[in-house]
């Protein structure tokens, strides 16, 4: 499922241990700035196994430095309360005597940690939501059966599948630019995916049309569009994340948990003089940003940004050289990091519709909980740090002058 849980660690113990504290927030929604598998046998494991085999969580905690060169078991065929890449993720942070485990053991293990501190108003909220979901998928007959599953070479143009799988820092420049820091923009999807996916979109919305089936909209902003994980495509985005955009992110956004990213909300957004004509300033919930232009024919619409920003300095000045304005092509990808401040144009006539991916690393999340300082990957931090050095460098040269 597109939600986020994986609890990180926070809290340094002995022998590289960590607390786990409480996991992120899994909704979705933009950040205005101003206003704006089997379970009978799984079970049956832990029953026996937990109490036998599997340590007290009281008294062995995850690890504060995960296993980088450790493989996770894959838990995707399992019914389970949490997203499968949750499990995965947090597989690396487990303790030594743990993490040599079956499968069903670390289930248990992990679970309990997530369930232990997720809270019970968030756990009624996504079951729920996950009833709402089922009820879509149930009833919502689908136009491309296709876009439901993962199939690489028709979905994406050739020269970036080449540079994934080469998986290089240089495979990947070779097909991008960079018109400004951070922000990635490269030829990424073919004709036929954004024909398919306008289309499907289409079927969706007049499905919902004919049967008043009330909807959830993208976010908070956007009052036009579709949750595509609601319908159907949560599966095929869970693989464009983990196996095309993070191993991306990894070389170009380590600082924002790049190489941990883990859940998604994936969307479409529709921009037309009927629909939403502009887009307000903002940061995105999310650590990696995918936005595909699917097309159709449209003018304005461009999408300004203006600097990287924590939360603590979301609302500080723009510096000149953080000015940059981008214009959508249909098939292009643009990547940026969640927090780089944005926003869209107005759309000045025609219709056009956009693919969204909020990427999110619940691990990075945790950890950012307890950051004590400056944050490397805001440009605002990075200017008072700067400052502060100078003023030090400075104190230093006065007290050393009348000594």
């Amino acid at each position: 499922m597109s939600v986020d849980g994986a609890a990180a660690p926070a809290s340094q113990d002995r022998g590289g241990e960590a607390n786990v504290p409480p996991p992120a927030n899994p909704t979705g929604g933009a950040q205005a700035l101003h206003t704006n598998g089997n379970n009978g046998s799984v079970n049956g494991v832990y029953q026996m196994e937990v109490l036998a085999v599997v340590p007290s969580y009281a008294t062995h905690r995850l690890r504060l430095n995960p296993y980088s060169d450790h493989k996770p078991d894959n838990y995707e065929d399992l019914d389970l309360d949490f997203s499968p890449l949750v499990f995965s993720s947090l597989e690396r942070y487990l303790p030594p005597n743990l993490i040599i485990q079956t499968r069903d053991v670390k289930v248990s293990y992990m679970r309990d940690i997530l369930v232990r501190y997720y809270p019970e108003n968030e756990r009624v909220r996504l079951q729920k939501h996950r009833e709402y979901r089922q009820k879509i998928i149930s009833n919502y007959q689908r136009l491309h059966s296709e876009l439901y599953t993962m199939h690489a070479t028709d979905f994406f143009v050739p020269s970036f599948l080449k540079a994934i799988n080469e998986n290089t820092e240089t495979a990947f420049r070779n097909i991008m630019s960079e018109p400004s820091p951070g922000v990635f923009t490269f030829e990424m999807v073919q004709p036929r995916l954004c024909e398919m996916l306008l289309a499907e979109v289409e079927n969706f919305e007049k499905w919902v049309h004919e049967t008043k089936f009330r909807i959830m909209r993208p976010n908070t902003m956007n009052k036009y569009g579709a949750v595509l994980d609601d319908f159907g495509m949560e599966t095929m985005l869970d693989k464009v994340m983990e196996d095309f955009l993070r191993p991306i992110s990894k070389v170009f956004f380590p600082e924002v948990g790049g190489s941990t990213l883990d859940t998604h909300h994936g969307f479409v957004v529709q921009y037309g003089m009927d629909k939403d004509v502009d887009l307000g300033f903002h940061v995105d919930d999310a650590e990696v940003t995918l936005n595909v232009c699917l097309g159709k024919q449209f003018s304005g619409g461009a999408l300004y940004f203006r600097g990287v920003r924590c939360e603590n300095h979301v609302n500080t000045e723009t510096q000149s050289e953080e000015i940059f304005d981008y214009v959508h092509v249909p098939g292009r990808a643009v990547l940026h990091r969640g927090r780089h401040r944005h926003g869209a144009r107005a759309t000045t006539s025609g219709n056009r519709t956009n693919l969204l991916l909020w990427c999110r690393s619940s691990v990075f999340r945790e950890l950012r909980k307890y950051q004590k300082d400056f944050s490397s990957w805001c440009s605002e931090c990075e200017r008072e740090k700067k400052e502060r050095q100078l003023q030090s460098v400075s104190a230093i040269k006065l007290v050393c002058k009348f000594l």
